[in-house]
């Protein structure tokens, strides 16, 4: 993968995620809470995308890597995405990873395992065809 380990200024990933009421939902908030914590980006508010609020949009807009991870393929997070105008480098739908929507809200260490993996290689699939060192520090503009 091509990650620097010290953060430079301006340069991040930016994770927006689905909290739907299914496992797919919460698997996604989920990945996202720990990719955070785990100072692989840093989650951003996907309401504040959709309901085009313009600091949230800006800073998705001027954030080098922006990561949205749906639950299903209905997309409610491309679909606030494309709402705003706002382009989305790397898109992750948990259905597609084989994970299978349902309503049980008792998730599975694996299944938060694969969908941070799933992130992290987009994330280094995208960097690699944009020739990008993509850094996952944990900032990125104001507003966020």
């Amino acid at each position: 993968m091509i990650f620097e380990t010290a953060p430079k200024e301006g340069a991040q990933v930016m994770i927006l995620s689905c909290s739907g009421g299914s496992n797919v939902g919460q698997l996604s908030n989920q990945a996202a809470v720990e990719l955070t914590g785990e100072g692989f980006g840093k989650m951003s508010c996907l309401a504040g995308i959709g309901g085009e609020l313009m600091g949230f949009i800006h800073s998705a807009i001027t954030t080098p890597m922006v990561v949205v991870i749906d639950g299903c393929p209905i997309g409610c997070g491309k679909s606030c995405f494309e709402k705003a105008d706002v382009p989305i480098k790397a898109y992750i739908v948990l259905t597609e990873l084989g994970i299978e929507k349902n309503g049980d809200l008792e998730l599975k260490a694996e299944d938060i395992a694969k969908v941070k993996e799933a992130v992290k290689h987009k994330v280094a699939e995208y960097a690699q065809k944009n020739c990008d060192t993509i850094n996952p520090g944990p900032a990125f503009p104001q507003g966020s």
